[in-house]
């Protein structure tokens, strides 16, 4: 069994058909039915037809990525999906060889896969395997450290068991593929705020976001909280609009839709306008299905959304919350993922 990396769009624009439909989808729209390819430079030709203007490195990377697809998955492989939707990773098991088949009225380059779990958090990821799912590219084979044995232990609910000396490898893909810079980063913030900012620590540092955008604020002490974590209002004393009601739960769990509906039922109690649902964990299907009949009273923020939030605001963080959350703005060079 293999474990393979396959992206669904630069921007994610193909997750959730993917993940409705039970597939892997890949971009290189130009190129046709790659079903009758027995070799790579059957590929490359393809490729030269579709993009005659595309110098010969690129043509090569993206042949190694095109074959890898057509070709060199196998039955029962596993596939990894980072999503952009979310800061989570869905995982499937390869059901068909490649297929040249219509998606929404549309020719597409596309693998059955049945997805077995596609809410893993990023978080439960250790690092040196989430610097290889950082890769760009959209299809690469995962080898490093381990990786199949770890990401099989994570579909059977098990915490990623990391690696040992013993089992310290780079694949040849892995080396020459350019990293996001940017989601590292990103992932090695997450990381920090998982270990620090659980329970309360995560209620006040929402509480703290909300202040950095110019709310008065009440933030409850530990214990009960009758289903609110945070009241909070604009203008002099908080007397004024939007006045909201924040509940926040720093479980790695989907929050269900008994906590959505119950945040929603005590807007009243509290003569607020509005409601936002803070969950590390992200949100059930459910919730995100219920939530959206509710656009204009509640929001729901997850682990991606409360690090935009921190990002945004960091600047006017007091000082304490800074020395805990020490972050340090900087520019990289933005590389473009190739199909």
């Amino acid at each position: 069994m293999s474990l393979w990396l396959v992206r669904a769009g630069k921007y994610g624009e193909d997750e959730a058909i993917a993940l409705e439909k039970g597939l892997a989808i890949i971009g290189f729209k130009l190129v046709k039915d790659a079903s009758k390819t027995k070799t790579r430079d059957e590929i490359i030709a393809a490729l030269k037809e579709a993009l005659p203007d595309a110098v010969d490195s690129r043509i090569n990377n993206l042949a190694g990525q095109f074959y890898s697809f057509v070709h060199k998955i196998q039955i029962n492989d596993l596939i990894v999906l980072p999503l952009k939707s979310k800061p989570q990773i869905a995982i499937g098991k390869v059901k068909s060889d490649y297929q040249y088949s219509t998606v929404n009225g549309e020719m597409r380059h596309t693998r059955n896969v049945e997805w077995i779990k596609t809410d893993i958090l990023r978080t439960a990821i250790k690092q040196d395997l989430l610097y290889s799912l950082g890769a760009f590219m959209t299809i690469c084979q995962i080898k490093r450290n381990n990786a199949e044995q770890r990401f099989a232990a994570i579909l059977e609910g098990k915490v990623d068991p990391g690696y040992t000396v013993d089992d310290l490898s780079d694949t040849e893909e892995e080396i020459v593929s350019v990293t996001d810079v940017g989601q590292l980063a990103q992932d090695q913030i997450m990381n920090h705020l998982q270990s620090y900012f659980r329970g309360h620590d995560l209620e006040r540092l929402v509480d703290a976001i909300l202040q950095a955008e110019g709310f008065i604020t009440d933030l409850v002490t530990p214990g009960p909280d009758g289903g609110v974590d945070i009241i909070a209002g604009k203008g002099e004393f908080g007397f004024g609009n939007p006045r909201i009601c924040v509940q926040v739960k720093s479980s790695d769990n989907p929050v269900d839709v008994n906590v959505y509906r119950n945040l929603k039922g005590v807007l009243k109690n509290f003569g607020a306008d509005y409601g936002i649902l803070v969950s590390w964990g992200g949100f059930k299907s459910s919730v995100e299905k219920e939530a959206r009949g509710d656009f204009f009273v509640i929001r729901l923020w997850d682990a991606d959304d409360i690090l935009d939030a921190i990002q945004k605001n960091y600047d006017k963080f007091p000082e304490e919350l800074q020395k805990e959350l020490p972050l340090k703005r900087m520019w990289v060079l933005v590389q473009g993922e190739d199909e």
